[in-house]
């Protein structure tokens, strides 16, 4: 076997630190997406180009984001975790340089897709806390990231009005290029870079065709209030979305090392999970769209309040700063009660902001409280969520899981958008000559937001609870290692589909894997010492075994000896009957599978999905016939079929 030496222990930085510089990711973030925000309504006097034009600054930066998570998050789980932030922020900083020397509308569009990388570092930086945090700091940890989008956001508005009047709109992209070059060297410095990674082949056709299939997906729902949802170019855009992800499917259920871990990503905890960040997705970015439109209409309309931009960018700092105070708060609730709780918690909370909002809105204090509920909400939610993910899926994948995340919750905040555009140009009043949203559309789409917001409630409950949480590797301790090998049947040809997982010997979790298409797993193991692991495949007997793993041997392959069957003997008064012909069917009568026994009358079959069967068999000389049925379920099954001399056929099923 490969044999590897383990690297000797060395001092990681305080992990206070290797939080604070990871949560600063979430910041920057944040800001690349609401910086140019204010500005949008100016961009076209200064840029020469229509409204619609200029929306491509945002629009363009939404869709390179959303290609980037999946395969960014992706490649951190192959390539390196630090590497892959490190390479974001290189990007980033690259755009906005570009958007601030080049001057031109295509410059800043090229720029500002650029900095739509920047949204990988979320996710990949989350994996980074799982892998290098001590467990009772990561709920905390997760929480304070989560919390900092909030931050960034509600800076964002203001700093921009302050950084475009006082040094002109070039400016906000030169600052984007120090954060992110500061951070980068943070980064660089303080975050180690984690040894948890997946061997394999990048998959270059499923990211191009994922890439296509969300670029279609998001463009429509972006634009599809300008160009008119039931225009030619959005319908198109939808059809090809639609198209290309049922092109993709079925591609990654059956590729080596998939873009995305289809299967995983089914299974009940992590579907469940990505059903409710969607939905709180649409909630929380309906918050952040009304508030400030809210405090800047006039007060005419009966319910404004005609602030400034940078005044009512100010008015929102208070969510922000409320979301940092809570990270700690969440991370306390994720940790006593588990991150369902805490996810129908900050549902719950948001609910309340919102209902509130309908029946409160005379009085700035009472529009800043109801949108500081709402974003209290949304950090105990939103630090629920990568907890419940990195809870269920292969360590090795808790990058692209995340990534996942990460691209469900922007599907939802790109939906709100969408949808409260829509709603709020269709419920009007007139004030002077201009029409302006009325407040009941602004009810209509608090009720939605509500609405969503119970939504995440109901698919949270469908969550299941973790047994036991998997155990976190010491702050100081060894990394850990990942563990590769194959699952093999006794020919030494793989075996797939088969699930490998690894346990403590005294029953305790800690990783697991679903086998690729050519037999191969990983899995990571926090050090040396003995630990139960399970081998299982479909179709064939699990293997059990204690694995005694000195910290060196990282690779160890599983052979599966027994394969599971239905087998049986055919015989005629007594006496065994060769070459009889048996067929199996299901009970529903589709045919599954045809044999011939063998000399001493005994036939088998690998064994059948669960379910009900019938076997028959023809005598190959008498062509007598005889047929039984049975149950399957997950264990080698007989089913003897004894014919009596006579040819005559009994109607009493045969019970194996």
């Amino acid at each position: 076997m490969p044999r590897t030496t383990a690297a000797r222990p060395q001092r990681s930085p305080a992990p206070s630190l290797i939080t604070a510089v990871l949560a600063l990711s979430g910041t920057v973030v944040s800001l690349m997406q609401t910086l140019v925000v204010p500005l949008l309504p100016d961009f076209p006097r200064i840029l020469g180009v229509t409204a619609d034009d200029a929306s491509w600054l945002v629009t363009a930066t939404l869709l390179s984001s959303a290609v980037a998570t999946p395969i960014v998050s992706r490649s951190a789980d192959m390539y390196g975790k630090r590497k892959m932030m490190v390479i974001c922020l290189a990007i980033m900083v690259t755009g906005s340089v570009i958007a601030g020397v080049g001057g031109s509308f295509l410059w800043l569009i090229i720029g500002r897709a650029l900095q739509g990388f920047s949204s990988a570092l979320i996710p990949v930086g989350i994996s980074i806390m799982r892998d290098e945090l001590p467990k009772e700091k990561m709920g905390s940890a997760v929480a304070l990231m989560s919390a900092t989008l909030g931050i960034g956001s509600a800076l964002g508005l203001p700093l921009a009005g302050v950084l475009y009047e006082g040094l002109g709109w070039a400016s906000i992209f030169w600052v984007s290029a120090a954060a992110g070059t500061l951070l980068l060297l943070a980064v660089v410095l303080v975050v180690p870079e984690s040894k948890v990674r997946t061997p394999g082949r990048f998959d270059y056709a499923g990211a191009v065709v994922l890439s296509g299939a969300l670029a279609a997906l998001l463009l429509a729902i972006s634009k599809g209030g300008s160009w008119g949802w039931g225009s030619e170019p959005v319908l198109l855009l939808f059809l090809s979305a639609v198209v290309l992800l049922a092109m993709w499917v079925p591609y990654e259920l059956k590729v080596s090392h998939p873009m995305v871990d289809l299967r995983t990503s089914a299974r009940r905890p992590v579907l469940m999970t990505n059903v409710a960040s969607l939905l709180i997705g649409f909630a929380m970015f309906a918050n952040m769209l009304l508030t400030t439109q809210q405090l800047q209409l006039p007060a005419s309309t009966g319910y404004g309040f005609q602030l400034s931009v940078i005044t009512a960018g100010l008015c929102m700092v208070p969510s922000g700063l409320a979301m940092v105070i809570f990270a700690p708060v969440s991370g306390r609730l994720i940790r006593v009660f588990g991150g369902k709780t805490a996810l129908i918690a900050g549902a719950a909370v948001m609910i309340a902001g919102y209902v509130g909002r309908v029946f409160f809105y005379d009085s700035i204090a009472s529009v800043i409280i109801g949108s500081t509920v709402v974003s209290i909400g949304t950090a105990i939610a939103y630090a629920a969520m990568p907890t419940l993910i990195m809870g269920v899926v292969p360590i090795t994948e808790t990058a692209s899981a995340n990534g996942l995340n990460s691209l469900v919750r922007s599907i939802g905040t790109s939906t709100s958008s969408a949808a409260v555009a829509a709603v709020l140009t269709s419920v009007t009043l007139t004030v002077g000559a201009a029409h302006l949203p009325s407040f009941d559309a602004f009810k209509d789409v608090f009720w939605m937001a509500a609405l969503a917001s119970a939504g995440s409630i109901l698919a949270a409950v469908f969550i299941p609870r973790l047994a036991a949480p998997r155990p976190a590797v010491p702050v100081g301790a060894v990394s850990e290692l990942v563990v590769q090998g194959r699952v093999l049947a006794a020919d030494h040809r793989p075996l797939t589909p088969a699930v490998v997982t690894v346990l403590r010997t005294g029953g305790e979790p800690v990783d697991w894997s679903r086998v690729d298409a050519e037999g191969n797993y990983s899995v990571a193991l926090p050090g040396a010492g003995k630990y139960l692991v399970v081998a299982n495949a479909g179709g064939w007997a699990p293997l059990a075994q204690v694995f005694d793993f000195d910290g060196r041997t990282l690779q160890h392959n599983f052979l599966l000896a027994k394969r599971l069957e239905l087998s049986g003997t055919v015989s005629v008064g007594g006496r065994a009957v060769p070459g009889a012909v048996v067929t199996l069917l299901q009970a529903t009568g589709e045919h599954v599978a045809t044999t011939h026994t063998g000399n001493d009358g005994t036939y088998a079959f690998p064994l059948p999905p669960a379910g009900r069967y019938v076997v028959s068999m023809l005598h190959p000389v008498t062509h007598q016939a005889l047929a039984g049925k049975l149950a399957v379920d997950s264990r080698s099954v007989t089913l003897d079929l004894a014919a009596p001399l006579s040819e005559e056929n009994t109607d009493e099923p045969v019970r194996a």
